[in-house]
């Protein structure tokens, strides 16, 4: 095993499974001779030459197109958006195009493009640079959205992503690109994506999250086994559609109260869905309201005041014990 950061892990699976099938090519701005904005492409260029691996103009529509035609012609293109604000640029070959040729061809062709790109804040970015869209795409029929977590699930998950024949958008939380490393296998592997993974069992109270949110999710855990004796069972959701909804009922059926995380605005965003699903399935369970913890209904603040947007472990840590104490 070795030891990688999340954006090496990427640059890892990328080179693998181009390694492992010719038709996998890359394209967007500036992955090839500076090997992308927080190095994710570095190198692939060397190794796989400009025929695969493919600096674009600064044109997001444009890359998003040619990918489309490729993919009707049997490429697997692989497109990198250098951050998740300006796929707003390709939004309608994404929505019009992407997501439904398939449908509209009544499945004469396939379309296996993923479309990487970095979202989230915690870097301390400008405007367009740190937001979380992700219930966008996963409002749209015909794409599924992927959100790692840790450099493990992200080189499994991005591999299965590139063997997919629908299209994936598969969001990195860019704050996680080189926050620790972790043990990744030598030899390749494939996670199931639309599948969660209960990252700690626990029988008091469900916490569901994904992305760069589980890292504060994670400390609030331990901290309240440690200090409060709250068995928490944290689920990381991995895909956000499609939604692994049977491992979250199953999770929330048995401890009777929830908790859900993320860093995008509150209003129709992932948990609000999360919380429909579960009145639908669970609702005779439940010992108490479910609580979400999100972002706010505002922009995406400047990079002053940015901490005062993302959800933090003590904030989590009050909701949980308020959950808990819910009569």
């Amino acid at each position: 095993m070795s030891k990688l950061t999340m954006v090496e892990a990427i640059n890892l699976a990328l080179s693998e499974e181009m390694e492992r099938d010719e038709n996998v090519c890359m394209l967007g701005e500036d992955i090839g001779v500076n090997g992308g904005v927080f190095r994710a492409t570095k190198d692939l260029q060397k190794k796989y030459g400009e025929e695969r691996v493919m600096d674009t103009p600064l044109a997001e529509c444009g890359i998003v197109g040619t990918a489309i035609g490729m993919a009707v012609y049997g490429v697997r293109p692989v497109v990198e958006i250098q951050f998740s604000g300006f796929t707003m640029q390709a939004f309608d070959q994404i929505e019009q195009n992407m997501a439904r040729l398939r449908n509209r061809t009544r499945g004469k062709y396939n379309i296996p493009i993923v479309l990487r790109t970095p979202f989230g804040g915690g870097i301390r970015a400008v405007e367009h640079h740190s937001e979380s869209r992700e219930a966008y795409w996963a409002h749209t029929p015909g794409l599924k959205v992927v959100i790692p977590s840790g450099p493990r699930n992200a080189r499994a998950l991005l591999a299965a992503a590139i063997r997919e024949d629908d299209p994936i958008i598969f969001y990195e939380p860019k704050a996680v690109y080189r926050a620790f490393r972790e043990d990744v296998p030598d030899k390749p592997e494939i996670m199931e994506i639309g599948k969660a993974e209960v990252v700690r069992t626990g029988k008091d109270i469900t916490l569901i999250s994904y992305g760069a949110m589980m890292r504060p999710c994670k400390e609030a855990v331990n901290d309240l086994a440690d200090d409060h004796g709250i068995d928490v069972e944290l689920i990381d959701l991995l895909t956000i559609s499609p939604m692994d909804t049977e491992t979250l009922a199953a999770s929330v059926q048995k401890t009777g109260r929830c908790i859900i995380v993320h860093e995008g605005q509150r209003t129709c965003g992932v948990a609000a869905e999360i919380i429909a699903r579960l009145n639908e399935v669970v609702f005779e369970f439940l010992e108490a309201p479910i609580k979400r913890i999100t972002g706010f209904d505002i922009p995406f603040p400047y990079f002053q005041v940015e901490e005062h947007f993302l959800p933090e472990s003590e904030e989590i840590i009050l909701a949980i014990k308020d959950t808990i104490d819910w009569q």
